[in-house]
């Protein structure tokens, strides 16, 4: 990058003062963070040039700094635009270049003239007279404050948002001694049936600390869900907004909520201060705020305290949350690291795995971690990415341990239910612990998920689709895919071909749901149109190179080409890591291989695979279902007979 040594950089009406570490618009400071400045200022030393992502990463981020760099960058460029008044989609400063970096578009002047406003050293001076405890409480009020005026300019542009602006300055000093206000009678509950939190926003400026923010989202969800009467948004759908700035209107009809909680946190020098919004969201009104100051020790208690003042909000008939056991803080920061990590990319799941793992060695009654561990082993191992002979037995461990130390945690008896029914092939105890973890939390998405597998394997599929449907409901881009798949394995191809597509009209770069849809056409004859799908799909996935041998193939020798193909990319992967059997066996049931077929489903009940459970449904082996090989398969997994 270039070496500058003017001061000053002057573009339309904006002003960066290097010496100073200072944006002014017209003469007047703009409020940013520190890393929105630094991409600025890269940025403007290679005016109409390329900064690539990666240069930016090591200029913001050290190399053993734990961070979801994506995200991360995401949020700090997202917040350097708001500043600018610009936007990716007309950028008048800053350009993307898709998937590479940014480029500064504007006309720079640079000037090495003093800025007459004062100094950051001048503005210091008074602060250095305070303590380090005020210091950091006086910091906490200026970051909190940004973030409120931040929101109500972002989301409310009218001419009344200058009032709630002002409002919500005034009514700061309230804020700090943890009072509250309210719109309607004191006492009153709002009526309400269905919440999002929002993924709560971390103020600190420091990007270590993503994971904790994302963690107390988690835990605040988790807590609430247990509310009687309440119905919770799930985690994974609610993340997608995260450094989202949309109307809060536009969130509750997307995700179909009546109200909208927003949260943001500050954690620094052993002190939290969280902040809570309860808003309306058809009206975006306030319905109820409140201010907590804590030490990072009183987390759990803090959470807790969270969950129940804002189900007295909502519902007179709303129950408080269970008491929770006192985790020690070193034990809870390893857990909230494990389920960042476990709900990031794939890549990540290794080292949830190591954090849940420390959790437990912090605090071996820890149940929660245990759940978390049981989850890594049995969810990557249906997702094919461990072996079965090696991680089921290890899953069902981590699971049995968690129900020994909190039989209440809904969580625990899921991941029970997991390993009856992926690993013991035992039905019925499998029915019964998703009926369980479904009681305990009924907004539970992931007890409905797991249920829908279990009723479809026993051949109750109008149930199994039903508990899918409530699964969406509490978590609508988890698995967008997920009643399209069913209606799939039920034979019911044009109804899941109309779901899906319905389904990427609102999410047309899903990939998982272009999968299901090549999967619908295929079953259908319709080679094409499968064909077509498969090659968006990997599009999507960025393997453009492979998208061309798939179409590449179909054009020499159809779908032919397209499952050699297949059948070519698995042995490839087969190399590099561990590939279930079950994935061969269909491969070579679409090659109409009979004998290839059931060689490669023996390995896989050998193996244990974990989708051996759901072989009625995958219509690949329908040609085969009459072969004895297939009747002594089903007879010895015990599976009932489907009809």
């Amino acid at each position: 990058m270039k070496v500058m040594t003017a001061r000053t950089a002057l573009f339309g009406p904006y002003a960066v003062d290097l010496r100073s570490g200072e944006l002014r618009k017209h003469g007047v400071r703009l409020k940013m963070g520190g890393q929105p400045f630094e991409i600025l200022v890269a940025l403007l030393a290679n005016p109409g040039e390329m900064v690539t992502r990666e240069e930016l990463r090591a200029r913001l981020w050290a190399d053993d700094t734990f961070v979801d760099f994506d995200h991360g960058l995401n949020s700090a460029v997202q917040r350097l635009r708001d500043c600018l008044s610009d936007t990716a989609e007309k950028p008048l400063w800053v350009e993307t270049i898709p998937r590479r970096g940014y480029r500064f578009i504007g006309q720079v002047e640079w000037s090495n003239g003093t800025d007459p406003s004062r100094s950051n050293e001048e503005a210091a001076a008074p602060r250095r007279q305070m303590g380090r405890a005020e210091e950091a409480e006086v910091a906490m009020d200026e970051r909190l404050t940004d973030h409120a005026r931040g929101r109500a300019t972002g989301f409310r542009i009218r001419t009344t948002s200058l009032v709630v602006v002002a409002a919500l300055l005034l009514a700061w000093p309230l804020f700090r001694f943890g009072l509250h206000w309210k719109t309607r009678p004191a006492g009153e509950p709002v009526g309400i049936h269905s919440i999002a939190v929002l993924p709560l926003e971390n103020l600190s400026e420091n990007p270590a600390q993503e994971y904790f923010a994302d963690g107390m989202t988690d835990e605040l969800i988790t807590q609430l869900a247990r509310t009687k009467g309440l119905r919770v948004i799930s985690r994974t759908s609610v993340m997608q907004y995260k450094g989202v700035h949309r109307p809060l209107k536009d969130i509750a009809r997307e995700l179909g909520v009546d109200e909208i909680l927003e949260v943001s946190v500050v954690n620094e020098a052993g002190r939290v201060r969280v902040t809570v919004q309860l808003i309306h969201a058809a009206s975006d009104t306030h319905i109820w705020a409140q201010s907590y100051i804590r030490d990072s020790s009183d987390l759990l208690l803090l959470q807790q305290e969270l969950a129940e003042n804002v189900a007295k909000e909502v519902s007179s008939s709303a129950l408080p949350p269970k008491s929770v056991r006192v985790i020690s803080p070193e034990a809870h920061d390893a857990y909230l690291r494990g389920r960042y990590a476990w709900f990031g990319a794939d890549d990540n799941a290794d080292s949830a795995r190591d954090f849940f793992e420390k959790a437990i060695q912090l605090q071996p009654d820890y149940a929660a971690a245990y759940s978390g561990l049981a989850d890594y082993y049995i969810g990557s191992c249906a997702s094919g990415y461990l072996d079965p002979k090696d991680a089921l037995p290890k899953g069902e461990q981590a699971a049995q341990k968690a129900l020994q130390l909190d039989d209440s945690l809904a969580e625990a008896h899921n991941s029970m239910g997991a390993s009856y029914f992926f690993y013991r092939w035992n039905w019925k105890a499998a029915e019964q612990e998703s009926q369980k973890s479904i009681e305990l939390d009924a907004n539970y998405a992931e007890g409905y998920h797991l249920r829908g597998y279990v009723l479809l394997a026993l051949n109750r599929e109008n149930e199994a689709l039903e508990a899918q449907r409530k699964s969406e409901e509490l978590d609508p881009f988890a698995r967008p895919w997920g009643i399209g798949r069913l209606l799939n394995w039920m034979g019911r191809y044009k109804e899941a071909e109309v779901e899906l597509r319905q389904r990427i009209a609102a999410l047309p770069t899903n990939d998982d749901l272009r999968f299901n849809l090549a999967q619908s056409y295929l079953m259908q004859g319709k080679d094409r149109e499968s064909m077509e799908e498969l090659v968006e799909a990997l599009r999507l996935e960025g393997d453009e190179r492979r998208a061309m041998e798939v179409r590449d193939a179909f054009n020499k020798e159809g779908n032919q080409g397209v499952q050699e193909w297949r059948l070519a990319r698995l042995k490839e992967i087969a190399l590099k890591r561990y590939v279930s059997p079950l994935e061969f066996a269909f491969a070579y049931a679409r090659l109409g291989q009979a004998d290839e077929t059931f060689r490669w489903l023996e390995k896989a009940y050998d193996d244990h695979a974990p989708w051996l459970v759901q072989i009625h449904q995958h219509s690949e082996l329908d040609p085969f279902r009459g072969d004895p090989r297939y009747t002594a398969l089903i007879k010895r997994i015990g599976l009932p007979q489907s009809h």
